[in-house]
């Protein structure tokens, strides 16, 4: 089993990862459709969304990215270029492939304010997380936690809605989402070993 939290002590011990694979941006409706057909044949794919930090009050942002991961590639859909086409949303609405990520309802709102749609295959990792004990539920936390390892948040309050993303914006878009892929496989060994 997982240990129920760590400190941020410990967190500093674990060693740094981030996404290794390849890394596609996604900005145009023919790339839409071939990075929809590669991840439609997978069974989970990792989710997170990014969107433009406010730094006044009242405003808020629409999502500007959203990252789908495999084990070896990832996805970049810059949402506030492309919008969310009707292949990303049928994507969103299969319930035969799981997308785990965490604090994924705001996530999901923000991406239902450019077409509505009915969501479906979401796993919250922060719910499972629960479930097995864990009281740690930042994404950060629970990498660490549940796959001895951490990944960095510096680029988090980044312009996401840039004209082009640097590499290290790309990676750490790429990272959330292959984590949380990758905390949803290491959850699900362990529930198949209990």
């Amino acid at each position: 089993m997982f240990k129920e939290s760590i400190s941020n002590e410990d967190l500093t011990q674990m060693p740094l990862r981030w996404f290794e694979g390849e890394i596609v941006m996604v900005d145009s409706p023919f790339q839409v459709k071939q990075a929809v057909q590669e991840l439609s044949g997978q069974e989970s794919i990792g989710f997170d969304t990014e969107t433009k930090p406010s730094f006044k009050k009242g405003v808020v942002n629409k999502v500007a990215l959203l990252q789908l991961s495999t084990k070896d590639r990832a996805f970049l859909f810059r949402i506030n270029r492309i919008g969310l086409p009707r292949e990303i949303i049928a994507l969103l609405s299969d319930e035969n492939i799981k997308k785990p990520g965490v604090a994924i309802r705001d996530d999901i709102k923000g991406l239902q304010e450019f077409k509505k749609f009915k969501p479906a295959g979401f796993v919250e990792l922060q719910d499972e997380a629960k479930d097995m004990g864990i009281q740690n539920f930042s994404l950060k936390k629970l990498a660490a936690i549940a796959c001895g390892f951490r990944i960095s948040k510096g680029q988090q309050l980044t312009n996401w809605e840039a004209d082009s993303l640097t590499e290290a914006q790309q990676r750490y878009a790429a990272t959330d989402a292959w984590a949380s892929l990758e905390i949803f496989e290491s959850f699900q060994r362990i529930s198949y070993d209990v």
